[in-house]
């Protein structure tokens, strides 16, 4: 490309520059042809408008621009600690680095050190010899939560000021006063953000896990005559000492699955707990099962759903492969034809060229829901089409098909494409679907 007479000589660089100087550019000329615009020009208001928005793109690029220089930061920091810190994370923002002396606990000298601080934790560096840039080892590493920053005050040593983590404390010292002030103001900042970004970030999570902690503890041990409760030590006791267990451990605070060790997030990764040993576990790594003499399915780890016996207070209960048969069965006799507002075998096909024989049907209780099952009955779940928003059409002038009866089911983003075997069948089908898809079933229903 960039040999290309018409790129001017120009770089690709250069040329993916373009897009993102033209909206500033954009904007100028905006704000100038506003200068010279007369108030009561009918262009005022569209201008206006086109400024505002303009301006709305220009500073989402500039956002976009900061992250981009964040992450570079993160690299080039990564680069000079050898490639072994994992640091390289869109959570992760540099807050400050520089050298810094430690003061030796033995005999009090000071030793060359050097300290990264993140929004989450202090890499504690030695500078390593290298001809070309300086390179450092990370000797410690200090996360942010619960760090103390405080000054101290030290004999024949000026500007000293620790650090204390949870594994280790450390004796600083800066060059100057304002240095060694600057390092505590900034450390105490970060440290101050950082438990307020965790306080919200608990309660926004909690509100999406307030659906598994509703129960309260009693309404899961609350059966008296209920005895193989595990208890806190693991073995098979009372009532109270399997509340304190399960108390104790929705409790503590956990970031990751105790089955898969994946982190917790509140969107993909939602964190639940186990009603019988209250761990904190993932979605993939529970299942359900009835607890004590409660009707209401409750999430287990997978630990507990094997080991727990199946309480005299719940004969029958099933297992989650006959829960899953049971609701499939349900679901097929909901789609049978009796129970069917119109169905029929058709030929189905959504993509490529190959056509697949499929149940259709439209049940009478969600009329407004077209099914498509296999005709191989593989055992997998009909397909739920909602069909508000679809439209109904014959195939247009360029759609061409070697099936006959073809007629569509199409909105903005999806097309499918359905055979009959007639031609009445294909009409009645359109027919159908077009007042279902308007709402207009109930005339429908009693033809």
């Amino acid at each position: 490309l960039q040999k290309q007479d018409v790129c001017g000589n120009l770089t690709l660089q250069h040329h993916m520059l373009e897009p993102v100087q033209r909206i500033p550019r954009y904007e100028l000329l905006l704000k100038d042809y506003l200068k010279k615009l007369p108030e009561e020009s009918p262009d005022r208001k569209d201008a206006e408008k086109s400024l505002e928005l303009i301006s709305t793109a220009a500073n989402h690029s500039n956002a976009a621009i900061r992250k981009m220089e964040k992450m570079h930061k993160l690299l080039e920091v990564y680069e000079r600690l050898g490639g072994e810190e994992d640091i390289v994370n869109p959570a992760n923002e540099l807050i400050k680095e520089g050298h810094i002396q430690k003061l030796s606990a033995k005999n009090g000298t000071a030793q060359d050190r050097y300290l990264f601080l993140f929004n989450s934790m202090v890499l504690y560096c030695v500078p390593k010899l290298r001809l070309i840039g300086q390179k450092f080892s990370v000797r410690e590493k200090m996360d942010i939560a619960g760090l103390q920053v405080q000054e101290i005050a030290k004999q024949n040593v000026a500007h000293t000021f620790s650090i204390t983590g949870k594994k280790r404390s450390l004796e600083l010292q800066a060059r100057t006063e304002e240095e060694k002030r600057e390092w505590i103001q900034v450390i105490q900042a970060t440290i101050e953000k950082h438990k307020q970004n965790s306080e919200t970030f608990r309660a926004f999570n909690s509100s999406f896990s307030q659906e598994d902690e509703h129960l309260p503890d009693s309404s899961v041990m609350s059966t008296g005559g209920v005895d193989w409760m595990p208890g806190a030590d693991g073995a098979f006791g009372g009532s109270d000492s399997c509340r304190k267990s399960s108390k104790s451990k929705r409790d503590k605070e956990k970031q990751a699955c105790k089955s898969c060790s994946e982190s917790f997030n509140s969107i993909t990764k939602r964190r639940h707990h186990c009603k019988q040993c209250g761990a904190v576990i993932c979605a993939k790594c529970s299942e359900f099962k009835p607890l004590a003499d409660n009707s209401r399915q409750n999430r287990v780890c997978k630990d507990c759903f094997l080991q727990l016996p199946v309480s005299p207070c719940s004969p029958g209960v099933e297992g989650v492969g006959e829960q899953k048969k049971r609701l499939a069965a349900e679901k097929q006799s909901i789609l049978a034809a009796e129970n069917s507002l119109f169905s029929s075998y058709l030929q189905f096909l959504e993509k490529g060229k190959t056509w697949y024989r499929m149940w259709v049907t439209i049940p009478k209780t969600e009329p407004l829901v077209l099914y498509l099952q296999g005709s191989s009955q593989d055992g997998r779940s009909p397909r739920p089409i909602p069909l508000p928003g679809y439209e109904v059409s014959l195939p247009g002038s360029g759609e061409k098909f070697e099936v006959k009866h073809v007629f569509k089911l199409y909105q903005s983003q999806q097309t499918l494409y359905f055979s009959a075997e007639d031609e009445e069948l294909q009409m009645k089908w359109m027919e159908v679907l077009t007042k279902a898809a308007k709402g207009e079933i109930e005339d429908t229903a009693e033809g």
